[in-house]
């Protein structure tokens, strides 16, 4: 049962060599017309037929470079403004953008702020910072501020963290953005 005789490998041989004929005869072009109906000469052209109206190859990169974005605008990273509002005038926002949080060091004319990201949607509507990580203490706003890189592809929550929260309750210093993925064609 296992062993296959000479005339039985000849036989298998045969077969193997006259199908790989059979594939390249079929490949060869006929009368001098091409094989490839897309007409690019056997390399793969995603673009499509050439001079089809839908299927141009796209020849520009018309992808969007990563933006940095000021957390607020010109108003900054303060008490009282409206961040979620911010948020959907300002979207949609990609992955590799930058948010930029700028506001003031403490001093004794101005609140201390900060800015968390916190773990949930749910610690994010309740402004629940117990599992909240600190991304920028209350010194780092000021100057060019705290850059923040959305690198992933999930919902990032931001609130500001002082006062145990009462800044992201009752000052609307909280939002939040879905990065999405860069388109490929612009």
């Amino acid at each position: 049962m296992g062993f296959i005789s000479g005339q039985g490998v000849v036989t298998i041989l045969l077969v193997l060599m006259a199908s790989l004929s059979a594939v390249a005869m079929a490949n060869r072009p006929l009368a001098g017309k091409p094989t490839n109906p897309w007409n690019t000469g056997g390399r793969f052209n995603p673009g499509g037929p050439k001079n089809h109206p839908f299927h141009q190859p796209n020849t520009n990169n018309n992808t969007r470079p990563p933006k940095k974005f000021i957390v607020g605008g010109s108003d900054g990273w303060r008490y009282g403004f409206n961040y979620t509002d911010w948020a959907l005038k300002n979207g949609p926002f990609y992955i590799n953008d930058t948010l930029v949080f700028k506001y003031d060091p403490p001093n004794s004319t101005t609140f201390p702020h900060s800015v968390y990201l916190l773990p949930n949607f749910w610690s994010f509507q309740r402004c629940d910072l117990s599992r909240a990580k600190q991304v920028a203490t209350v010194a780092e706003g000021s100057g060019e501020g705290f850059e923040f890189v959305l690198k992933n592809w999930w919902p990032h929550y931001f609130s500001c963290g002082e006062h145990n929260g009462i800044h992201c309750k009752e000052g609307m210093m909280k939002f939040n953005v879905m990065p999405l993925f860069r388109p490929c064609h612009g």
